[in-house]
């Protein structure tokens, strides 16, 4: 055994060294990472009781449902989010994975990505789901509106989630951008015509020029709304048939909606006899205005003797409804028409009809 024997067992006693060395390293680096990673599940369970317990208990005690749902919605993948943080600073301290640190990273982030998209898209149902109760409840717009928001909404998350992860992975979003800036364009330019109803339904939702059940004039179509879908908006009219009517036509026109209406402004014409005298014209105005004060719906205006005509003596008579329905105004119109013949009737007050007097002059022969 000379030099050479004592350097082999140096070199030897060198690498067990080493080798002990890496092993207390890794032991201290796992060690490291179970600490980290049992602080973010701890954190990540306090932030899950603190939801279950003390936010769901102040939801439940407010008026509105909306508070719980997005609460039981979102507690679980805040601790899956939690429990990834944690595995991921934990991984991170091990330096046997040093060499995968920018793929890990990478995979990490794509997997917060994915479950922050999925609380907002679970977010957005509930918010979207309680409008659409809202609208079953009061029956103001079909659910089919509500649907496609919902659609929409989530299809704009997943795209920004789409880019997000492309951006985790360092891929060049240029070439991305311009396909979807070109494809958005052609798909517009196709639905040109469909997707100008459904914003126009989107339209009609939001602003609410009328709802379900309101009684509306478009151009020379009277109807009461049955439904408003995406594309169009069905009405009963007056007739009894159902009018088709495209969203966007509404949105561009005229819409009169009667429902709205507090009172009804009510101008009709009344004509008596031309021999009628002077004295039972004055009598008039009175006869009327007793007349439609007497009506329990009417509120009386005024009435005037407007013009001759050619057989008739005519007067203007205006008053207002107090209510906006149609059918007791017409009830109310029609107990005015039979008070007033009875009331010329007991005057002697003779309605006009059509006369023509033509004079003969007799030529005397010479």
């Amino acid at each position: 055994m000379g030099k050479a024997n004592v350097k082999a067992m140096a070199a030897s006693l060198a690498e067990l060294l080493d080798e002990f060395l890496r092993v207390g390293q890794l032991v201290s680096e796992i060690i490291a990472f179970a600490i980290i990673f049992a602080l973010a599940m701890i954190t990540g369970w306090i932030i899950y009781s603190v939801f279950r317990r003390y936010l769901s208990r102040w939801a439940k005690s407010t008026r509105t449902k909306i508070d719980d749902a997005i609460i039981r919605n979102v507690r679980a993948p805040v601790l899956i989010l939690a429990f990834l943080v944690g595995a991921y600073y934990g991984l991170n301290s091990l330096s046997i994975l040093q060499p995968y640190s920018e793929l890990m990273g990478a995979l990490f982030t794509v997997a917060e990505i994915l479950i922050v998209t999925f609380i907002i898209t679970r977010i957005a149902n509930v918010l979207i789901g309680w409008f659409a109760e809202r609208a079953r409840r009061e029956k103001r717009v079909s659910e089919h509106i509500l649907f496609v928001m919902k659609r929409i909404v989530q299809a704009t998350v997943y795209i920004f989630a789409f880019l997000a992860i492309l951006v985790a992975f360092q891929i060049d979003l240029s070439g991305v951008v311009v396909g979807l800036g070109v494809g958005g364009i052609a798909v517009a330019l196709a639905l040109q015509t469909v997707l100008g109803d459904v914003f126009s339904a989107f339209s009609i939702y939001f602003d609410r020029p009328f709802e379900v059940g309101d009684f509306i004039m478009v151009d020379t179509y009277s109807g009461t709304v049955r439904k408003i879908g995406i594309k169009s908006t069905r009405l009963q009219l007056l007739q009894g048939e159902e009018l088709i009517i495209s969203n966007r036509q509404l949105t561009t026109s005229a819409v009169r909606n009667f429902k709205k209406l507090q009172k009804r402004r009510i101008v009709f014409n009344l004509s008596v006899a031309a021999d009628t005298s002077l004295e039972k014209l004055k009598e008039i105005p009175t006869i009327i205005s007793k007349t439609i004060q007497n009506m329990e719906q009417a509120q009386f205006d005024r009435v005037h003797f407007t013009k001759f005509g050619d057989f008739s003596l005519n007067f203007e008579v205006v008053y207002y409804m107090k209510t906006p329905d149609y059918v007791r105004y017409m009830d109310t119109q029609q107990a005015i028409n039979f008070a007033i013949i009875e009331a010329f009737e007991k005057e002697g007050i003779k309605m006009p009809f059509p006369t023509q007097t033509i004079l003969l002059e007799r030529e005397e022969s010479p």
